[in-house]
């Protein structure tokens, strides 16, 4: 089967969908909006880190096919999580493409992404325990839930859930 989605590497010219992503619909779960500095930040971030080898993680605009319409992103990178080399990952679809799976077939195609290119053994996600959406999506792509973690996301810390995916034996 086809994919649904196909991942683009993060670029300059995708800044526009980082403004799209900080609406408050998108950043409910995430603690609000964040600023004009912050941003700029974020996409610096973004871009660099998709300049780095593949191991070191990627971001990526995510592209629905066949329409070629940018609907999100979603992205991998490196941390420690309890005394382990892991991957982290993250993810967002823009309002109006939600409810059609497009958020799975992304993390689908980034684990693919990740298995090919990553040498960390797991990838993990930490949705708010409040997010039902995130939630589901790591369940749908296959996530084992390892239980609630206070997880800190830009300097505040919330209830969150552990979710693992192993990458590599």
């Amino acid at each position: 089967m086809e994919p649904r989605v196909r991942l683009e590497p993060w670029s300059a010219e995708d800044f526009w969908l980082l403004e799209r992503k900080n609406e408050p619909a998108m950043t409910r779960f995430l603690g609000g909006p964040e600023t004009p500095e912050q941003l700029a930040d974020r996409q610096r971030r973004y871009e660099a880190l998709s300049a780095r080898e593949p191991a070191a993680g990627r971001m990526f605009r995510v592209v629905a096919a066949p329409s070629g319409e940018s609907v999100g992103s979603v992205g991998f990178w490196e941390r420690d999580w309890e005394g382990e080399a892991v991957y982290e990952t993250g993810w967002g679809v823009l309002p109006e493409f939600q409810g059609r799976g497009l958020a799975v077939a992304a993390v689908a195609e980034l684990v693919r992404h990740a298995r090919t290119h990553g040498t960390r053994r797991s990838l993990h996600a930490f949705p708010g325990t409040d997010h039902p959406a995130s939630n589901a999506v790591c369940h749908r792509a296959g996530f084992t839930c390892r239980g609630e973690v206070a997880f800190t996301y830009r300097g505040t810390t919330h209830p969150s859930n552990n979710w693992h995916l192993p990458l590599h034996p």
